[in-house]
């Protein structure tokens, strides 16, 4: 298992809402996609490229059966700050149920961080294309 951090949803609402300005948070969050574990570049191809992107961003599932079934994310991106957009959706979706993910009140969460009133309009599109990758690959494994 491949986990750039063990920061917890609640623990990352908590961390943007002390951090207070978005300057500081945009930090933190280049500080996160710096700590995004490398996706091998084999698995960087048209098959696992996530398009509505501004950013080249590829997104991989792996399954994991250990009695349940979980799945984990492995991204990237070829830019810092959707990298660290990748490390928040690995910190709220990875090693979840395919249940768990697709009842994940991602817009709930996103409005706690404050995040999307911070991006650009095309971020904001990457974003959801990348959250509806994710859902989509769920709704595969159900």
């Amino acid at each position: 298992m491949t986990h750039q951090t063990d920061v917890t949803i609640e623990e990352l609402i908590e961390n943007f809402e002390f951090l207070g300005d978005w300057e500081q948070r945009f930090t933190y969050l280049l500080d996160l996609g710096k700590k995004l574990p490398p996706m091998p570049p084999e698995d960087c191809n048209e098959q696992t490229r996530v398009h509505g992107c501004q950013a080249t961003v590829y997104l991989k599932e792996r399954v994991i059966n250990n009695g349940d079934t979980r799945i984990e994310f492995d991204a990237t991106a070829d830019a810092f700050l959707v990298n660290g957009l990748i490390a928040i959706l690995r910190i709220i979706y990875n090693a979840k149920t395919p249940q768990q993910i697709l009842d994940t009140d991602i817009q709930g969460i996103l409005k706690q961080l404050d995040l999307e009133e911070h991006l650009s309009p095309t971020r904001r599109n990457g974003l959801h294309s990348m959250v509806k990758r994710i859902q989509s690959l769920a709704a595969a494994h159900q």
